[in-house]
C-alpha cells in the first residue's frame, strides 16, 4: 500500500510537471493567452507621441489629445539615481535573474500567501511589472490575475533574452503612466519638476519611484504627505541597497516635498494656435463636398487646393509606414520639424498681448461702459441685437444640450436669463461669479481678437504664428482659419495691377469724390479725408494716404475681373470674391496667413511664397521620412514689384503708418500698410522688411463689436502697434540676425517719381478730363 502511494505521488509529480511544461509551451506558441510577436517583443513600445520642433531646436510640445502622451528617452539621458532608486525599490536582484526571481516569488507565496503578510513585498520582477504594463489586460478578479501571472512570466523571459537590463530599465521608465497626463518618465520629469530626466535629484527620483507602487494612492499634488513618506520608504530601499550613505538618507529624508508642477496640456506653451493648426493640417482627409454645410464653401475650396498642392496637407492619409498602415501623429513617436523660431514666436505672443490685453482692452471696457448694447456698437437696434444673441445662443453648448434633452424654446429661453452661478474668464485668472448665461455670452463677447503671422519672404518659412490670445476660451484661429474684411489693406494689390498695366508711382489722379455707374448702379465711394481735395496727386500719394477716392479712380481704368484673377494668383483663395468697382476698398475676406503670403511677392521680386510650416519629419528611428520645399508662384514683375515697395515704403515714411518711425522708432527699410474697415470693424497692418512680412488683424467677435473711435480703431492704432512691438524685440535679439538697417533690393537711387512734382493744380483736372 506504501509502494502505491509513493507510485502515485511519483506519477502526480510527473504529470504535474509535464502539464505545467506544457501549459508553459502553449502560452509560449500563443495557444493559451496572449502571447504577442515576436516582432512586437523586439520592439514592444511602438506607441508614444508625436513631438513638434522649432527651427531653432527647442521642443515646442506634443501631439497626445487625451492619448498616451509618452516621449521617449535613452538611457543615457536618465538621471543614475533614478535607476538606482527604481531597482532598490521594486526588483533589488534586477541584475540577477532572467526575468523571473525566484527567491521573492517564493517569499511572496509563503508570506503573504501562506501566512498571510502583506507587508513581505510581492514576487513580481521589473520585466514582469514591464510584461504586465505592455501586453496583460486588467483583470477583473483574482482568477483571472493568477492566469495572467504565467503568460507574464513567460514575455518577461522573452524580454530578458531580446533586451539588456538597461534597455528593459528604459522601457518600464518610458512606459509607466505616472497621473496627470504623463506617460513616461521625460514627461513625468517635466509635470512634477519642469526637468529632464537626467537633471532629476536624489529625492525627486525617489519621488517618482514611489509613485511606481501606486500612482493615485501616492499622488504627490493631492496627497503630498503620502507622498513624502513614500519618497522616504524609497530612501531607506537605498540606502539599505548600498546606493546611499546614511548620512545621504538622513539629509535626502528630512528635506521638504517640493513640486514644480503643471498639467501637460497642449493648451499651453508656445504657439499653441499653430500646433492645432498643424495637427488638422497634417491629419486632414481628402475633402469631400457632402462633409462641408452649405455656409462653408469656402473651406471646402481652400482645402481642396491645399489637398492637391501641398504635400503636408493631409500628410498622415497620403503616406503610408511599411506595414502598410497610414502614420498616426498620436502613436507613431514622429518629429516634426517646423519653421517656427521660438524666439521669435515668444516676441510675437508677448507683443500681442502688451497691445491688446494692456492696452486695447482696458480702453475697450471703457468704451463698453458707455454704451447702453455693450459690446455691440450703440449704431445697432435692439431687434438687430436680440437677432445676433438668439443666433450665438443657438450656437453655444447649453443650447445643443437642452434641445438634445427636450427642452421648448421657452423653456431655452428662461434658462439663458436665469441668474446662474459659474465661472468666468478674466485675464487676471478665472473668477467665480453669478450672472446669466446670455449675460456671459455677451460678456466673452466684449474680448477683443487678434491674429498675427511673421513670414520670411524668400523661402515662405513662418517664424511666428499667433492664433489668438487665449487658446482655452478663444480657441478659433484668427491666423488661418478666421476670414475679416481688409479695407485699404487690399489696394497694394490694385496698384500692383496698374502698374502691370503700364501705370507709374508717378501718375497723375484727380482727388475728387466721383460718382462711378456700373451696370446701371452709381457707387459713390467716401473717403475719411478731404487734404489736397481738387487736386492732381500722384498715385503714390494716392497709396502713402490711402485715398479711397484715388483706388476708385484707379478701379475704373482696370479690369475689375482682371484684378480678381491676381488675387487668386496672390494665394487670396476665397471663391465668393467677385469683380467690382467696390472690390478696390477691401469689402472681401481674406485670412491673416494669405496676406502675409500675398505681400511676400512685392519684396521676392515679384515671387509669392506660400506659407511653410515644416521643413521634415523624422520617424521614430530617426529616419528622415519626409521633406518639404518652399512653393513659389510669379504674380507681378520684377519691375512692378519695385515700384510696389517704392511706395509702400513712403507709407512708412509719411503716410499712414509713419507712427512706426516717430512712435516706435524703428529705422531702415520699412514698407506697408495700414487697412480699416467701415465702423473700424477690422484694424489692420501688413508690414515689410527686407527680410519678413508680418500681417496682423484686431477687431471683435462679430463685426458689431468694435470701436466707435477712428482713433482707436483705425489699422494703425489697434493693428500696427503688435508689428512695431515684435519688430523692436526681433531687431533686440542679435541671436536672431535680422539687421536694422537692412534695405531693400532695389536698384541703386531707384525713384520713379522724382522727375514729377507731387501737386498739380486744381485748374489743370479739366484739362486733363478733357
Amino acid at each position: 500500500m506504501r509502494k502505491l502511494f509513493v507510485y502515485f505521488l511519483w506519477t502526480l509529480l510527473t504529470i504535474s510537471v509535464l502539464g505545467t511544461a506544457a501549459a508553459f509551451y502553449a502560452i509560449d506558441k500563443g495557444w493559451i493567452g496572449y502571447m504577442p510577436p515576436i516582432e512586437d517583443l523586439q520592439n514592444p513600445i511602438n506607441r508614444f507621441a508625436t513631438q513638434i520642433y522649432s527651427a531653432d531646436g527647442r521642443l515646442l510640445g506634443t501631439w497626445n489629445f487625451n492619448r498616451e502622451n509618452r516621449v521617449m528617452v535613452d538611457y543615457t539621458k536618465i538621471s543614475p539615481s533614478l535607476v538606482h532608486a527604481l531597482v532598490a525599490t521594486e526588483d533589488a536582484r534586477f541584475y540577477d535573474h532572467s526575468g523571473i526571481d525566484f527567491y521573492a516569488l517564493g517569499r511572496a507565496v509563503i508570506k503573504r500567501g501562506i501566512l498571510g503578510q502583506k507587508s513581505a513585498g510581492g514576487g513580481s520582477t521589473i520585466t514582469q511589472q514591464l510584461a504586465k504594463q505592455l501586453y496583460s489586460e486588467h483583470a477583473n478578479s483574482t482568477l483571472e490575475r493568477l492566469l495572467q501571472k504565467p503568460i507574464e512570466w513567460v514575455i518577461a523571459v522573452k524580454l530578458e533574452r531580446n533586451y539588456t537590463k538597461d534597455e528593459i530599465i528604459t522601457m518600464y521608465l518610458n512606459y509607466f503612466d505616472f497621473l496627470h497626463n504623463a506617460v513616461g518618465i521625460k514627461t513625468a520629469a517635466n509635470v512634477y519638476f519642469s526637468k529632464e530626466p537626467k537633471d532629476l535629484t536624489v529625492t525627486e527620483s525617489a519621488t517618482l519611484v514611489g509613485l511606481c507602487k501606486n500612482p493615485s494612492y501616492f499622488n504627490p499634488v493631492r496627497y503630498p504627505e503620502r507622498s513624502r513618506d513614500r519618497r522616504n520608504v524609497v530612501l531607506a530601499q537605498m540606502l539599505k541597497g548600498g546606493y546611499l550613505s546614511r548620512e545621504e538618507y538622513e539629509k535626502y529624508s528630512a528635506e521638504p516635498l517640493t513640486l514644480k508642477f503643471h498639467v501637460a496640456d497642449h493648451r499651453e506653451g508656445l504657439a499653441v494656435y499653430f500646433r492645432e493648426y498643424l495637427r488638422r493640417y497634417m491629419t486632414a482627409k481628402k475633402p469631400e463636398r457632402s462633409l462641408y454645410p452649405s455656409w462653408n464653401m469656402v473651406k471646402y475650396y481652400n482645402d481642396s487646393i491645399n489637398w492637391e498642392t501641398d504635400p503636408l496637407y493631409g500628410w498622415c492619409n497620403k503616406n503610408k509606414k511599411r506595414n502598410g498602415d497610414n502614420y498616426n501623429i498620436y502613436t507613431d513617436g514622429l518629429k516634426v520639424y517646423t519653421t517656427i523660431d521660438s524666439r521669435m514666436q515668444r516676441y510675437a505672443e508677448e507683443a500681442a498681448y502688451q497691445h491688446v490685453v494692456k492696452f486695447l482692452q482696458p480702453a475697450f471696457n471703457k468704451e463698453n461702459a458707455r454704451k447702453s448694447n455693450a459690446p455691440y456698437s450703440n449704431n445697432l437696434t435692439a431687434s438687430q441685437i436680440t437677432q445676433i444673441l438668439n443666433r450665438s445662443i443657438r450656437q453655444s453648448e447649453r443650447y445643443r444640450v437642452m434641445h438634445e434633452d427636450g427642452a421648448s424654446d421657452e423653456e431655452i429661453k428662461k434658462a439663458f436669463r436665469t441668474p446662474t452661478s459659474m465661472t468666468i474668464f478674466t485675464y487676471h485668472g478665472d473668477v467665480d461669479t453669478v450672472m446669466t448665461p446670455i449675460d456671459s455670452i455677451k460678456y466673452y463677447k466684449s474680448f477683443l481678437r487678434t491674429g498675427f503671422i511673421s513670414v520670411c519672404p524668400q523661402n515662405g518659412h513662418v517664424k511666428a504664428y499667433v492664433g489668438g490670445l487665449d487658446y482655452e476660451h478663444f480657441s478659433y484661429d484668427m491666423v488661418m482659419d478666421g476670414r475679416r474684411q481688409v479695407g485699404s489693406t487690399i489696394k497694394p494689390y490694385l496698384y500692383s495691377l496698374a502698374m502691370e498695366n503700364g501705370f507709374s508711382p508717378c501718375d497723375l489722379a484727380p482727388n475728387v469724390q466721383q460718382t462711378y455707374v456700373v451696370a446701371g448702379q452709381a457707387w459713390t465711394p467716401r473717403n475719411s479725408s478731404r487734404a489736397r481735395y481738387g487736386e492732381m496727386v500722384t498715385l503714390k500719394w494716392g497709396l502713402q494716404q490711402s485715398n479711397n477716392w484715388i483706388s476708385a479712380y484707379l478701379m475704373s481704368k482696370l479690369n475689375p475681373q482682371a484684378f480678381v484673377d491676381l488675387l487668386h494668383e496672390y494665394g487670396i483663395r476665397n471663391p465668393e470674391i467677385h469683380p467690382s468697382m467696390a472690390l478696390c476698398l477691401g469689402p472681401c475676406d481674406i485670412s491673416v496667413g494669405e496676406m502675409a503670403s500675398a505681400y511676400t511677392a512685392f519684396v521676392n521680386h515679384g515671387i509669392r511664397a506660400a506659407c511653410m510650416f515644416v521643413t521634415k519629419i523624422e520617424d521614430s528611428e530617426g529616419n528622415v521620412i519626409a521633406q518639404f520645399q518652399p512653393r513659389m508662384n510669379e504674380v507681378i514683375s520684377e519691375e512692378s514689384a519695385n515700384k510696389m515697395i517704392y511706395m509702400l515704403k513712403n507709407v512708412v515714411d509719411g503716410g499712414t503708418a509713419s507712427r512706426l518711425r516717430f512712435k516706435y522708432n524703428l529705422k531702415g527699410d520699412i514698407a506697408g500698410k495700414t487697412g480699416t474697415t467701415n465702423n473700424n470693424s477690422d484694424a489692420w497692418f501688413v508690414g515689410i522688411t527686407p527680410t519678413l512680412v508680418n500681417a496682423c488683424w484686431v477687431g471683435g467677435d462679430d463685426r458689431d463689436i468694435h470701436f466707435d473711435s477712428m482713433a482707436m480703431g483705425q489699422g494703425a492704432s489697434g493693428a500696427l502697434p503688435i508689428y512695431a512691438l515684435y519688430m523692436q524685440q526681433v531687431y533686440k535679439d542679435a541671436q536672431l540676425g535680422y539687421n536694422e538697417n537692412a534695405i531693400f533690393d532695389l536698384p541703386a537711387g531707384y525713384d520713379p517719381c522724382s522727375f514729377v512734382d507731387e501737386v498739380v493744380g486744381s485748374n489743370d483736372i479739366d484739362e486733363i478730363y478733357e
